[in-house]
């Protein structure tokens, strides 16, 4: 029983897991030459606790029962038929890769990202290898709810200094270090109680030095009604409550929470300058425009709405939902989708797992009634790629990249300080293939 499973984040390595388990052999085939997929390139650097559990996720490599095949991407390197032709099933867990558009004027200027983009920045992200968000206007804006928003908010606010013992690459110390950001406007476009980040993550705001956090309230607080809120929302309505009393922390940097307010155009000539926001009142749990405009000042825009995941060569594709339909995983007979490309961009990393079991057992279901490929060996895979002169990675070469990353974070005091560019994690976990030949 030989399955691939496209995707090497948390849907990809637990899914892999479970049809490990049950005694399938599975190949993780990735467009990186690193896994871990969205805990590597997603989670913050300070949250050093989320990242921990790459130790569970990295499971099905242990065995010799899974492969790792990086640097590929299939639908260009290789085709859904190229896999076809070598596994019984093909499970796809390529998440949400896109960031979602804001559809306003002004949206393409210089200095408008995605949230996607600024992550993946001061993640080491290797599609952004080179690249650095402008940090010389005071003013920025954050567009968004979630904690994707409170994390881009918090690292433009946050010491460099409190980074220097993460993973966070070199030039994003030095480029944070030198930032002019002083004033960080969150602008949210519903009311304090459907904001959709955690207290925990509120409250990393308000403990951030030389910083203060201020609650732009123009009555929404006070009149928000408690009764048949959940927990999460209720504690997060004491925090902003607190907040708006008085300005909370101290320091020449201010974060900035907007409620009730919505982005309708960003203005500038040839890069953003200002963003134009309108106020907004929730009716009947609809959001309903006031005609009031307000301008914010500022140089950079990140917009962090949400992700979502484009079509897939080869698979059916919803553009409303922007998932692949899908019955607890199962496309068709042999062709399978785990995830965020299952489900949407929903739950958190650990939501993956029974996902990634649901699909599993899907894939096993069918097993005994699917074709013999045509064939059974991944050397043979391999040979195909190095035919078309793809440089694929292989787990070994993944523990390269990881000991040179934990060597040189050992001269900051990190963990490891990460590798960014493409080329030098492809000749790291390579080197042993070019000393063989």
């Amino acid at each position: 029983m030989r399955v691939a499973v496209v995707g090497a984040g948390p849907a990809g390595l637990y899914t892999a897991q479970s049809l490990v388990d049950a005694g399938a052999l599975v190949d993780v085939i990735d467009r990186l030459a690193a896994p871990y997929g969205l805990v590597r390139y997603g989670v913050a650097p300070d949250h050093m606790r989320m990242k921990s559990v790459v130790k569970v996720l990295r499971k099905p490599f242990t065995a010799s029962d899974a492969g790792f095949i990086g640097n590929v991407t299939v639908g260009q390197d290789l085709s859904l038929a190229d896999l076809r032709e070598h596994y019984h099933a093909v499970v796809y867990a390529t998440g949400c890769p896109l960031d979602r558009s804001l559809g306003i004027p002004g949206e393409d200027l210089t200095g408008s990202i995605g949230s996607g983009r600024f992550v993946g920045w001061y993640c080491g992200h290797p599609d952004v290898a080179g690249f650095t968000p402008p940090l010389e206007d005071p003013g920025a804006v954050v567009i968004g709810a979630g904690n994707v928003a409170l994390d881009v908010t918090r690292v433009l606010a946050v010491s460099p200094d409190r980074l220097r013992a993460t993973d966070v690459p070199d030039p994003v110390l030095a480029a944070l270090a030198a930032s002019r950001v002083r004033d960080i406007h969150v602008v949210i476009r519903r009311g304090p109680w459907h904001a959709r980040f955690t207290p925990a993550e509120l409250r990393g705001l308000g403990e951030l030095d030389n910083t203060r956090v201020l609650v732009h309230d123009d009555g929404t607080l006070t009149r928000a009604d408690p009764a048949g809120l959940d927990l999460r929302q209720r504690q997060n309505l004491q925090i902003l409550r607190e907040w708006s009393a008085r300005e909370h922390g101290s320091g020449d940097r201010r974060i900035h929470l907007w409620f009730l307010r919505t982005p309708v155009a960003l203005r500038g000539d040839d890069r953003v300058h200002r963003v134009v926001v309108e106020r907004t009142r929730v009716e009947h749990d609809r959001v309903v425009a006031t005609g009031e405009q307000d301008t914010l000042a500022a140089g950079l825009v990140v917009r962090a709405i949400g992700y979502r995941s484009g079509p897939v060569d080869g698979l059916p594709f919803d553009t409303v939902t922007g998932t692949v339909p899908n019955e607890r995983g199962r496309v068709a007979p042999g062709l399978y989708v785990a995830g965020w490309l299952k489900r949407g961009p929903s739950g958190v990393i650990g939501t993956n797992k029974a996902d990634g079991a649901e699909t599993a057992a899907a894939v096993l279901e069918d097993l005994p009634h699917l074709s013999d490929p045509a064939h059974s060996a991944t050397e043979h895979l391999r040979r195909v790629l190095d035919q078309r002169g793809v440089r694929h990675t292989d787990w070994p070469g993944w523990l390269r990249i990881d000991a040179e990353e934990r060597h040189l974070g050992s001269s900051r005091g990190a963990e490891r300080i990460k590798v960014c560019r493409r080329g030098a994690m492809v000749r790291l976990a390579r080197a042993a293939h070019f000393a063989s030949t």
